[in-house]
């Protein structure tokens, strides 16, 4: 049986897989718009964020996490809370090498 631990390395891998189409050579965890990952019971509650407040691809980014997770881990329910507390900023890069490119 797969620990927490183990459950969320997948998920991050997973969410590897899943690119902003405002920077579609990056995704969305690298980019930094994942902020948290926790497994409760059946649970995982992502908290994440977008590039803009008003990204006009909310609702197909949402649904991309989702899908991308439910994918590995059916039997979980998925639950995004979306902020912008605090917003996104090159810091939240993870690759140092990218972070640099947006200095």
């Amino acid at each position: 049986m797969n620990t927490e631990y183990n459950i969320i390395q997948s998920i991050e891998e997973r969410l590897k897989t899943v690119y902003d189409p405002e920077f579609p050579l990056i995704d969305i965890f690298t980019l930094g718009l994942i902020y948290d990952i926790q497994v409760k019971e059946k649970n995982i509650e992502i908290l994440m964020t977008f590039t803009t407040p008003y990204c006009p691809m909310e609702d197909m980014l949402k649904e991309m996490v989702k899908n991308w997770i439910n994918e590995i881990l059916p039997d979980y329910e998925v639950i995004l809370t979306i902020t912008f507390d605090p917003m996104r900023t090159i810091e939240k890069i993870k690759d140092p090498d990218l972070k640099r490119m947006f200095e």
